[in-house]
């Protein structure tokens, strides 16, 4: 919707001194003080601010990407030797910054891109810690929801000695905070976005409002399932004709976007993506595993190898495919290419301790992918 002229006046305003307290802004308007609080509410509910504090949407660069979803703390215990299942089992615990859409929202940080992050996390010091660290990482934290009566999310994961993944617990409610009305106000933040990923952690109405918010806005959408629950909750969107641009599975939440058991069999993994694609769907990305990844776009099928690897921690993987196929589309390689380097990034991410790879840049994923050096990442 258009502002009026007051309300673009206001805007002006709140741009030059976001700090101004609403007495301010209706002396140099030359208005009232409940004339200033009704326009700011226009304002919120048009998407030009975020909320009452005047939170301005992120600059409109181009390639600015908006990732929608869970953000937690990862708790992972790993065991020292193998694992015996029914008792206590030796090993090593630590904490670090997780959740699907907060470490794909890392990932792309750290790979040069522009990223905004919405997600809720907790008005406790755990959603404190999180939101310093990913903001520190390069993260627009702003649009976050700070939810009232609810503690922040937590993924606690334990690993064999090998860190391959033998339990997970994810404590999730916080992201229920989320509401279809909370991503309404926050939808002057899409505004010029390049992509929307939205994951699997997000309740189904959301899910559903933030599709149709970005088929509004034309700005593609990537759905990253998350677990074979979770990829359940796009099924009936799909037939109801709101299809995300991309959907990253892995076999088995393929099966459960479709709603039947999948094969990893290339002739079934290809019949099912053209089902899909049947459906509204243009890119269908398959992870297999070892087993590497078919990528189906409208131009071909591409099947691509996992890349060789010393896994330590497998946790976060396929947040870093991700982030690097969609940090590749945007400077400017084809989608074959862009998937290689999302198998380069989830070589290194498994190879570190982080379920976020310090060792993540454009420079490491040229290098692991084998791609030009003078294409950017």
């Amino acid at each position: 919707m258009a502002l009026t002229d007051t309300e673009a006046a206001l805007l002006a305003l709140i741009r030059q001194t976001p700090l101004a307290p609403p007495e301010d802004l209706a002396r140099r308007l030359g208005t009232s003080r409940a004339a200033v609080n009704v326009h700011v509410s226009n304002l919120v509910k048009k998407g030009a601010l975020l909320g009452r504090g005047y939170l301005l949407p992120p600059e409109q660069g181009p390639g600015r990407v908006v990732v929608v979803g869970g953000a937690n703390v990862d708790v992972k215990a790993r065991t020292l030797a193998p694992v015996v299942p029914g008792t206590s089992n030796p090993g090593t615990a630590a904490q670090a910054p997780g959740g699907v859409a907060r470490n794909v929202a890392e990932n792309l940080a750290r790979l040069g891109v522009a990223t905004s992050l919405i997600a809720a996390v907790g008005r406790d010091p755990l959603g404190d810690w999180l939101l310093r660290e990913t903001g520190a990482a390069g993260v627009d934290v702003r649009p976050v929801l700070r939810a009232p009566g609810v503690a922040t999310g937590t993924y606690t994961a334990v690993l064999d000695q090998g860190g391959e993944l033998v339990v997970a617990v994810a404590a999730m409610a916080a992201t229920d905070a989320l509401t279809p009305a909370e991503l309404q106000a926050r939808r002057g933040t899409l505004r010029g976005a390049a992509w929307v990923v939205a994951d699997g952690n997000l309740p189904p109405a959301t899910l559903s409002h933030l599709l149709t918010l970005a088929r509004d806005a034309g700005v593609p959408a990537v759905f990253e399932p998350v677990s074979v629950p979770k990829a359940a909750r796009l099924r009936p969107l799909l037939a109801s004709g709101l299809s995300p641009h991309t959907v990253t599975p892995n076999v088995p939440e393929l099966g459960a976007l479709l709603g039947r058991d999948v094969p990893d069999e290339p002739a079934a993994l290809r019949a099912a993506a053209a089902e899909l694609q049947g459906q509204g769907v243009a890119v269908v990305w398959v992870r297999r595993g070892e087993r590497g990844s078919l990528l189906v776009t409208p131009q071909g099928e591409h099947d691509l190898p996992a890349l060789p690897a010393q896994v330590r921690d497998v946790t976060g993987a396929g947040d870093a495919m991700l982030a690097a196929y969609l940090a590749a589309l945007l400077g400017g390689h084809p989608p074959e290419a862009a998937a290689r380097a999302g198998h380069a990034a989830a070589a290194l991410t498994v190879e570190s301790e982080f379920a976020v790879s310090p060792t993540l840049t454009p420079a490491a994923i040229h290098e692991r992918a084998g791609l030009a050096p003078q294409e950017p990442v």
